[in-house]
């Protein structure tokens, strides 16, 4: 402890420590969290902790190239004052130091400080507790070589990220709303679909889905976080979002690709595992690597990937790839709805010949359609921003001095925007069961005299596909 009644003996500096005769082995850092007379609340939801040595230049005592240091590392938790520190977890860690002297390496460059990248230290998914402490110890073995040529250092600090209590609450009060929003009109979907005469289509198929996904993203099982210990509650997070993405992304191809198919390759999954796969095989990845290492802290929270220089090397190569994979799928949505477009602007010819009313009617739906693809690949844009901007966010002090400042308006207002988007396709693709007239011409697009027309606000027909999904289709001699 460094205060209270039982804390321990402290020295200002090592220079006391050697002038005491008092060995580095027998030396500890201890770190109480927070400060007093603060405590910590389970609304700040995970800890992260980053860690900054102070490494003073000496003529004897250099940092060597490809230095590590050995960490022995313990973290422990209480919850009032006067009770016993309870070990949560205990390791001992290596970090690689990458320093730079910027000063010439002489005599009278002594005691100027190496310039250190922050090393990544410890993070838990959950904040279940009032106080606190970690004690770290730098173990120095001359005959294994550990802890030799890391310079001499001086202090270590500790620097300590965790969610704002504040926005917590906000973004559990939209989960909580949003909740039931998302499944009353999921269930209003599925239940004009089974109204019908016919077995639902693709693509009303894979609206259900994403609406299945949205809400399972949006259920505030987070509230359970307030009174229990789950430190396993980031890695359940990534994963629902990362089912989310999948879903999303394999949307969009079958939304777009089932209006501009043929009829005979329409309403088959099978049709799109050329796009759906590699999809697939990249949530796959994105989940294996989110296990090597949130999956591996719910057992030591010291543990990280970037520790090593393959791991770092990796996990850079792996988020990278994984930005340039998306710009790629979001230009080759982009060709697709080009492609929808033109489609639609070929049939658009036949328009004149109809009767007006069904001519306004279609104009109506055409219009509709083309705002709601416009609408599609501005939430698919931001959705790739949203990735990207989030894996920098969330590593930029791995990056170097690489930074993107994102404030919280920016994610929830992406949160929003995929609740929205979602209960608009739901509304918009529903059957609706009002119609007006008969047609008061033969042949209008090959639908037969007397047959009833729709006029609502949604784009879909009663018996079939949406009549825009009908009207999109490449005739199957074409």
């Amino acid at each position: 402890m460094p205060w209270g009644p039982n804390q321990c003996e402290k020295i200002k500096d090592f220079d006391e420590a050697v002038s005491r005769q008092i060995e580095a082995n027998d030396i500890v850092f201890a770190v109480h969290i927070p400060l007093p007379p603060n405590e910590m609340s389970p609304w700040f939801q995970f800890m992260l902790f980053i860690l900054q040595l102070d490494v003073a230049f000496k003529m004897h005592n250099v940092i060597q190239d490809n230095a590590e240091i050995t960490l022995d590392v313990s973290l422990a938790y209480r919850d009032d004052m006067s009770s016993e520190w309870k070990e949560m977890a205990h390791a001992i860690e290596t970090r690689k130091l990458k320093c730079a002297f910027h000063s010439p390496k002489t005599p009278e460059s002594e005691g100027r400080y190496y310039d250190c990248d922050l090393l990544p230290f410890m993070e838990i998914g959950s904040v279940a507790h009032k106080f606190y402490l970690i004690n770290i110890r730098l173990p120095v073995n001359e005959r294994k070589k550990i802890n030799l040529g890391i310079g001499e250092i001086k202090d270590i600090r500790l620097v300590g990220i965790h969610q704002n209590g504040g926005f917590t609450k906000v973004w559990f009060a939209m989960k909580t709303f949003l909740t039931p929003s998302i499944l009353i009109i999921m269930i209003w979907y599925w239940r004009r679909i089974k109204m019908m005469t016919r077995a639902p289509v693709l693509l009303e198929k894979v609206i259900f889905a994403l609406g299945i996904s949205m809400t399972f993203i949006n259920i505030p099982v987070e509230w359970f976080s307030i009174g229990f210990d789950w430190t396993w509650m980031l890695l359940f997070a990534d994963i629902r979002q990362g089912i989310f993405y999948a879903m999303l992304l394999s949307f969009w191809i079958i939304f777009c690709g089932e209006h501009m198919m043929d009829q005979n390759e329409r309403n088959r999954l099978s049709g799109y595992w050329k796009q759906v796969g590699p999809i697939a095989v990249g949530s796959f990845c994105l989940f294996i690597f989110d296990m090597c290492e949130r999956g591996v802290q719910l057992k030591n929270p010291f543990y990280s990937i970037w520790t090593t220089d393959v791991g770092t090397e990796l996990a850079m190569a792996f988020i990278i790839v994984a930005g340039i994979c998306l710009c790629l799928y979001f230009l080759f949505l982009c060709f697709m709805v080009f492609q929808v477009f033109r489609n639609i602007s070929g049939k658009q010819s036949s328009l004149p010949a109809m009767s007006k009313a069904r001519r306004l009617h279609y104009e109506g739906l055409i219009f509709r359609f083309k705002f709601l693809m416009l609408i599609t690949l501005a939430c698919a844009a931001m959705t790739v921003i949203f990735f990207i901007v989030s894996q920098v966010t969330e590593g930029h002090w791995k990056w170097g001095d690489l930074t993107i400042q994102a404030n919280s308006a920016f994610f929830t207002g992406i949160y929003g925007m995929w609740n929205l988007y979602v209960f608009a396709l739901m509304f918009l693709y529903a059957p609706s069961h009002k119609n007006y007239g008969e047609d008061q011409s033969n042949g209008d697009l090959g639908v037969n005299s007397g047959e009833e027309l729709q006029l609502t606000t949604t784009i879909t027909h009663v018996d079939g596909p949406t009549e825009v999904y009908k009207l999109a289709r490449k005739e199957a001699q074409e």
